[in-house]
């Protein structure tokens, strides 16, 4: 009897490993990992996001069902992966050697290390920092035509790559080629302060052969993504310049209209899931959303998720509260404690650009809304490590209004509540502690003191 139980199990075991496993192994070691003692991995679209506690000894592991690409994120530093089922990589580095030091190794490592090389090549071939967008239409294409070349050449060479991979690969190599001619005229225009600047028809004339039909590049190549992206949003744009509508309902209409399913899918949930924070028009924007035929059910879960919430933070609902958030000038503050006059809500951090560039034109209001029925609330984010970066910031700048300090980061009830996604946020309540808008304008937009006057403040 004892025999036939070990003859069993042996059995078992055989079969265990010539099963394929239907997931990714990732695991490592970080050495000098610093404060930071975790790394986030994160697929190229965002929807998978892990963060992994490292070990006392930096070592980490971790398992990934989802095949495609990945960046493991720490600190500054990022290192690309290709993971596919049955994959069992490794990966070493020194934080404060990371380019000397990383080493990818294991069952599949060989696509992550041709992406480690492939962006080196990048980044040498670039120059410095935004120099390239600088230069002339010429030198510029010829900049990033010898990082195209140099890519493929990388890609012929690699060793252990499938021909599946490497057709995929060299279209995508393209694709990003053609998506840095595409950004020239913003990021040129920016850089070399050439306002109103328009590349010549030549210099995009490579964009005339792209097709925005192919799911299976779509859902291989981000770059392509950007492409068709861009190409919709141009057609969204000219739509609403035509007829006047709500650029955020109108995309989902556009988006609607594409009978590549796989790429439908993508545009509607990436177009759903940030408007719908935004949108003043909350049902109009989910019945949209439902009419334009996703049939992505996990996607259209979320959506709905965030509809239900939102659709609580309308007009004359009452406010979520905090309770007891330090308040820079001494003590607690909550939000019953503002009852009776309007109040101009600002949700930010002192590491967002765009928070710090709305400064000034918050300044500006609140001094010339001074005295009248209307205070003004800044409530920060910041992480517990930045707490005194967030004092001095308001006193360096000389921030008025009322300073107040969230009690954990994003997930602060409140902060929560509101479903906020981005920042800065800006919200504006009634003396009642009821909701005027969970969407107002930014200081900077002229609608803003349109809406006071509205109110008569």
């Amino acid at each position: 009897m004892k025999k036939l139980w070990l003859f069993v199990a042996a059995i078992a075991i055989i079969s265990c490993k010539n099963e394929t496993a239907d997931y990714a192994l990732v695991s490592g070691k970080v050495l000098n990992a610093g404060d930071t003692k975790e790394i986030n991995i994160v697929s190229a679209d965002r929807s998978v996001v892990k963060k992994v506690v490292l070990a006392e000894d930096g070592s980490f592991n971790d398992t990934i069902k989802t095949a495609g690409s990945y960046t493991i994120y720490q600190q500054r530093n990022a290192t690309p992966l290709y993971l596919q089922a049955g994959n069992n990589i490794t990966v070493n580095y020194d934080a404060k050697e990371y380019v000397k030091t990383l080493v990818i190794t294991g069952a599949g490592a060989e696509i992550s290390n041709y992406l480690v090389g492939k962006g080196t090549k990048e980044r040498e071939l670039m120059g410095k920092g935004t120099e390239v967008y600088l230069k002339e239409e010429a030198d510029y294409k010829k900049v990033f035509y010898s990082i195209k070349t140099a890519q493929k050449n990388l890609l012929a060479e690699a060793t252990g790559v499938s021909e599946d991979y490497k057709a995929k690969e060299g279209r995508n190599i393209h694709y990003s080629y053609l998506g840095k001619l595409e950004m020239y005229k913003v990021y040129h225009a920016h850089y070399a302060k050439k306002k109103g600047f328009e590349p010549s028809a030549e210099f995009l004339s490579e964009l005339k052969d792209v097709t925005y039909h192919n799911e299976e590049d779509f859902e291989f190549s981000s770059a392509y993504q950007n492409l068709v992206t861009a190409h919709y949003n141009k057609v969204v744009s000219d739509k609403v310049k035509a007829d006047k509508s709500d650029r955020s309902i109108t995309a989902l209409k556009v988006y609607g209209e594409v009978k590549e399913q796989a790429i439908k899918n993508k545009l509607i949930y990436n177009a759903a899931r940030y408007n719908i924070t935004y949108t003043d028009k909350i049902e109009e924007f989910y019945a949209a959303f439902k009419a334009a035929g996703s049939t992505n059910e996990k996607n259209n879960a979320d959506v709905e998720k965030s509809y239900n919430i939102l659709k609580n933070l309308v007009k004359g609902a009452p406010s979520p509260k905090f309770v007891d958030y330090e308040n820079n000038a001494g003590g607690t503050t909550s939000l019953d404690d503002l009852k009776g006059k309007y109040t101009y809500i600002d949700i930010w951090a002192t590491w967002c650009g765009p928070c710090i560039r709305e400064i000034p034109s918050l300044k500006k209001v609140e001094k010339s809304y001074h005295g009248k029925n209307i205070q003004f609330l800044s409530i920060s984010i910041d992480a517990k490590k930045d707490h005194q970066k967030w004092k001095d910031m308001i006193k360096d700048k000389k921030l008025g209004g009322i300073q107040l300090y969230a009690d954990n980061l994003w997930d602060s009830k409140f902060v929560a509540d509101y479903y906020v996604k981005g920042i800065p946020k800006f919200i504006l309540l009634d003396p009642k502690g009821n909701i005027v808008t969970a969407n107002a304008p930014r200081p900077s937009d002229t609608k803003l003191i349109d809406l006071f006057n509205e109110l008569k403040i």
